[in-house]
């Protein structure tokens, strides 16, 4: 394992856990962090080891309310609180002696494929970026869900929205489950592939506050996609369900500088075996191709 410490940084009052990988002579930053409710320890440890053994610095960061992070209640997916402990991410990583603040890139997968599109969009300072698996349009992803399962999160997301403004505790939603379930992901590669992420020792809590799913169909990166000006590389897995390839294609499409790349496979494929070595090879050419070792 490439030598990582254990850092903290502040975002809106709130410490978020991070690990920072810092190779010697290092100047280039990669930051990253998960998708819909993952940690750290879900794999993402083993794409900033292979940054870092290129001699690229990496920052890997739980959001608040998740992992190892502070914030209550916990569980809670909150996509304006996510966007904004990116921010405070790449700001950490800004400040640091040492690192070129001009050469910050950023990674996420699947829900942070597509925070990553709107940070990008909105900071013309970010030198590269990588969408894995990308989300780009909740609404087009909430149709896909078919009208029943969609119904069935919305009945939920009401329950916990109510029960939030009544003072309750949040109501949870599994993040994954079983084909029928009411998880918000139920494909039948859906539990097995998140799991299979799970080192031995990780007690993962597979669940989100309901709420998020009042919220999802609005959030759509694919409108900001356009504004991106830095290199974007589309890492894509042509039998994935849960974020569609087509969607992520037309995405592409709109940004000026994109790369795509394809591979065979569902949604969880490029995070372990044989799937992942390819990708995570690709990636570490494409940052170093814009960052520099």
């Amino acid at each position: 394992m490439a030598d990582r410490i254990d850092v903290n940084f502040d975002s809106g009052g709130t410490r978020c856990a991070a690990w920072l990988y810092r190779p010697e002579g290092a100047e280039a930053c990669v930051v990253l962090a998960h998708g819909w409710t993952g940690v750290r320890e879900q794999r993402l440890d083993a794409f900033a080891e292979r940054f870092a053994r290129a001699g690229l610095a990496a920052l890997v960061f739980d959001y608040r309310h998740f992992g190892g992070s502070d914030g209550e209640p916990r569980s809670l997916l909150d996509i304006r609180r996510q966007l904004a402990d990116w921010r405070a991410a790449v700001a950490y990583v800004r400040g640091l002696d040492g690192l070129d603040p001009g050469r910050v890139a950023l990674w996420g997968s699947s829900f942070s494929g597509g925070h990553v599109i709107e940070v990008a969009a909105e900071d013309p300072g970010i030198a590269a970026a990588v969408a894995q698996v990308p989300f780009v349009d909740g609404l087009a992803n909430l149709l896909r869900l078919g009208p029943r399962h969609a119904l069935r999160l919305t009945v939920e997301g009401l329950r916990d929205q109510l029960g939030a403004l009544a003072g309750r505790p949040p109501h949870m939603v599994a993040s994954v489950g079983p084909p029928g379930s009411t998880a918000v992901m139920n494909s039948p590669d859906a539990e097995p592939g998140f799991r299979a992420l799970n080192p031995a020792d990780l007690d993962w809590p597979n669940e989100a506050a309901a709420r998020i799913a009042l919220r999802v169909a609005s959030y759509r990166p694919i409108r900001k996609v356009a504004r991106v000006q830095c290199p974007i590389l589309f890492v894509l897995a042509d039998d994935d369900v849960i974020t569609p390839p087509d969607l992520a294609v037309k995405a592409s499409s709109r940004a000026p500088r994109a790369e795509v790349s394809r591979h065979p496979g569902g949604h969880f494929d490029p995070y372990v075996g044989e799937c992942f070595e390819r990708v995570v090879a690709e990636e570490t050419e494409f940052l170093l191709r814009h960052l520099g070792g």
